[in-house]
C-alpha cells in the first residue's frame, strides 16, 4: 500500500505545536478512513484552527460549476470553515492571521482543468503575502505519472479552470506541481511538500492499495478518472457529458445521434487503448435533463497506449458529424469568465475549436500539441520526486 504524505507528516510529528489551517474534502483520509480534519483536532500536541474548502465545498456536496458554497462554522471541530470557492477563491489576511502553517490535502485527478490545483495556487499566493508556511501532503496522481499529453495552455487564455502553461494531461502529482507552480511561476511561497512512500510514476490508482474515495460529485470512480482528461471537454459544448448519470463522463450524448451508427463509425477509427459501446441515458439533471440521449460509453482497455485527450477530441469532431446543425459550442459564463468561450478556457485557447471547424482531423489536431509537450516535459523533470 502507498503511504500517503498526509500519513508520513502525521505520524511524524512535525505539526507538534503548531496553530493549523488545513486546506481539504470529504476524499482527505488515510489508509484506515481517517479524516486528516478529525486527526489533527483529536490531536493534543496540535491546534486545528481553521478549514479551508475548495470548489464543491469542504464536504463535496455542492454538484456543479459556478454554484458557490457558503463559509460556515464546523460544529464538531468548533472551528471555522472558508469556503475558497465563494466571493473568494484565495485565502485573505484575516483568515490566515494567527496561523503557523497552512496545510494542504486534496486528491487530485491529473487534469490541468480540474480546480483543486488552482486553489493550492491561491493558497500558495495568500501564504506567501501572510508569511505562513505551507505544507502540501502529496497524494497519488490517479492517472499515473508516466504519460503526459494534450493542448498546452497558451498566455492570455488564463482562467480558473487553467492558470499556467500546463498540459491538459500533466503527468505529475499535486506535490509535484506545488513545486512547479511555487518555483518555476515564481509564487515564492515558504512550500514544504512531504512525499508519499511506495508511489511510482507508472502507478495508476487500482495499484496503490487505497480506496478510491469520491474526489468530486462528478468523479464517482477510479474509471472516471481514467477518460476525464478527454472527456471533460464536453463541458464546452451542448453534448452532454454524462452528468445527471451515474457515469459522468463516460457516458456521452445528444439527442440527435444513433447510437449504433455513431460507435460502429468511432471504432472504426481505429483509436489505441479504447473501445466505444452504444449507450443511451436520460440525464435526470444538467445537460438535455429528462431527454433521452444516444451515443457511446468510453472503455479504457489498455492504459498504455491509451490517449484520452486526442479520443475527446475525435469524439467532439463524430458528434458535430453527426448533425452540424443541432451541435454546438456552449456559451459563456464559464468557471466566472464572462467573455472566453468555455472550450477555449478548457482547451487553453482558441486553437481547438478552429481546428475543429476547419475539420482538421484529430491525429493531426494531436500532432500539434507535440513540440509544447517537449518544452513542458523538459521543464518538469527538475520537480519531479518519484
Amino acid at each position: 500500500m502507498v503511504r500517503l504524505g498526509t500519513e508520513v507528516l502525521l505520524d511524524s510529528g512535525r505539526l507538534r505545536g503548531a496553530r493549523i489551517g488545513i486546506v481539504c474534502n470529504h476524499a482527505s483520509i488515510d489508509g484506515r478512513f481517517r479524516h486528516i480534519v478529525d486527526r489533527l483536532a483529536s490531536n493534543d500536541s496540535t491546534r486545528l484552527a481553521a478549514i479551508f474548502g475548495p470548489q464543491h465545498g469542504f464536504r463535496s456536496d455542492v454538484q456543479d460549476n459556478m454554484i458557490e458554497t457558503r463559509h460556515a462554522h464546523d460544529e464538531v471541530r468548533r472551528v471555522p470553515v472558508y469556503s475558497l470557492y465563494s466571493e473568494v477563491r484565495e485565502p485573505t489576511d484575516e483568515m490566515l492571521r494567527g496561523l503557523d502553517v497552512l496545510v494542504v490535502d486534496l486528491q487530485d485527478v491529473g487534469v490541468r482543468i480540474y480546480t483543486y490545483v488552482y486553489t493550492l495556487a491561491n493558497c500558495l499566493k495568500a501564504a506567501r503575502r501572510a508569511g505562513v508556511r505551507v505544507i502540501v501532503c502529496d497524494r497519488p496522481n490517479p492517472i499515473g505519472g508516466a504519460q503526459v499529453e494534450g493542448m498546452v495552455l497558451v498566455p492570455g487564455f488564463e482562467s480558473f479552470v487553467g492558470m499556467y502553461p500546463i498540459p491538459m494531461r500533466h503527468g505529475m502529482t499535486i506535490g509535484e506541481i506545488a513545486r512547479l507552480f511555487n518555483e518555476h511561476f515564481g509564487i515564492g511561497a515558504d512550500l514544504e511538500v512531504v512525499a508519499m512512500e511506495g508511489w511510482r510514476r507508472e502507478m495508476y490508482w487500482d495499484e496503490t492499495g487505497r480506496t478510491w474515495i469520491i474526489s468530486s460529485p462528478n468523479i464517482p470512480t477510479f474509471d472516471t478518472t481514467t477518460v476525464y482528461p478527454g472527456g471533460v471537454l464536453f463541458e464546452g459544448t451542448n453534448v452532454s457529458e454524462g452528468r445527471g448519470t451515474t457515469r459522468p463522463f463516460e457516458l456521452l450524448g445528444a439527442p440527435w445521434v444513433v447510437a449504433e451508427r455513431f460507435v460502429e463509425a468511432m471504432n472504426a477509427r481505429g483509436l489505441p487503448g479504447v473501445f466505444f459501446r452504444p449507450a443511451l441515458f436520460e440525464p435526470t439533471f444538467h445537460k438535455h435533463a429528462k431527454l433521452g440521449c444516444a451515443g457511446c460509453q468510453v472503455h479504457m482497455l489498455d492504459r498504455r497506449t491509451f490517449r484520452p485527450v486526442e479520443t475527446g477530441v475525435a469524439l467532439i469532431e463524430a458528434f458535430r458529424a453527426a448533425s452540424p446543425e443541432q451541435f454546438g459550442w456552449k456559451p459563456p459564463p464559464y468557471e466566472y469568465e464572462h467573455d472566453k468561450m468555455p472550450i477555449d478556457c478548457l482547451a487553453g485557447s482558441s486553437d481547438l475549436r478552429e481546428q475543429i471547424e476547419a475539420r482538421v482531423p484529430a491525429r493531426e489536431i494531436a500532432r500539434s500539441w507535440e513540440p509544447a509537450v517537449a518544452r513542458f516535459m523538459k521543464i518538469r523533470e527538475r520537480f519531479l520526486l518519484y
